[in-house]
């Protein structure tokens, strides 16, 4: 039987979302929250051997140099755009440039954030390789992608990555799913994608695993989080320990 291959991928970036909720965040703070959730991810990826890809914002990164630097130690950089707020073409070419100086490795991969559409043509003429920025289900709200294949494919010659969604119902692991499901639900459905493909790829924010209490977010959003999300975290990761074997992006699609 072919070795299942676990994609962990983590959004690193400004921690901007109680913006979206009308509530104004000091930049030290959108910094700050990242980087408390980010120490406690990177202490659970130790605890169960996890490599993951990190998707970084250019602008969070050059703020942090030695923390980029240590986890490029282990895992896989990658680009979450130059901001999480605001986006041109030329930040694709940016931030990869940015990201590749302060973690002193190569850049390969790339997530919009808040996973919205990014040109391929543009994005390979930025360097790229692969974008993982299809979330292939329905969210209300934020996208419809029922349309689009639910694994691996290709496009303008860049390799398309989707998060992971079981088959038929297309039912999302993520860290919407992840945060406010019962973790049986969320072993159920990882167990049917893993039987039907060779690869899971799951993503959260580090920001979750940091108390957020105090922010003005839907109760969706910051009803799991801190102690409680890290518990859970670890819970999952130790589940998906036995399923596979942990892996980055960049090395899975060169194994292939």
């Amino acid at each position: 039987m072919k070795e299942k291959r676990i994609l962990i991928s983590v959004d690193v970036e400004e921690f901007d979302i109680p913006e979206e909720f009308g509530q104004q965040v000091s930049l030290q703070d959108k910094l700050e929250v990242s980087k408390k959730g980010l120490q406690a991810t990177l202490a659970l990826f130790e605890k169960y051997e996890v490599r993951a890809t990190f998707f970084i914002t250019a602008y969070w990164a050059q703020h942090y140099p030695e923390l980029i630097k240590q986890i490029a130690a282990q895992h896989e950089i990658a680009s979450h755009a130059y901001y999480h707020s605001s986006f041109t073409d030329a930040d694709l070419e940016g931030s990869r440039l940015a990201l590749q100086e302060i973690s002193g490795q190569m850049v390969h991969g790339f997530r919009m954030p808040r996973l919205k559409a990014v040109n391929k043509e543009v994005l390979k003429g930025a360097g790229y390789e692969y974008d993982a920025s299809i979330n292939p289900t329905w969210l209300p709200g934020r996208y419809n992608n029922w349309h689009l294949p639910r694994t691996l494919y290709k496009e303008e010659d860049v390799w398309i990555i989707p998060s992971s969604v079981s088959p038929l119902l297309r039912y999302p692991i993520f860290w919407l799913s992840v945060k406010n499901m019962p973790l049986w639900v969320t072993k159920h459905f990882t167990s049917l994608i893993l039987k039907k493909d060779d690869y899971l790829s799951f993503y959260f924010h580090p920001w979750e695993l940091a108390d957020i209490s105090q922010y003005t977010l839907p109760t969706y959003i910051k009803k799991v989080s801190g102690i409680n999300m890290q518990k859970k975290m670890e819970a999952y990761l130790k589940f998906l320990k036995e399923k596979g074997t942990f892996t980055t992006h960049i090395e899975w699609l060169n194994a292939r």
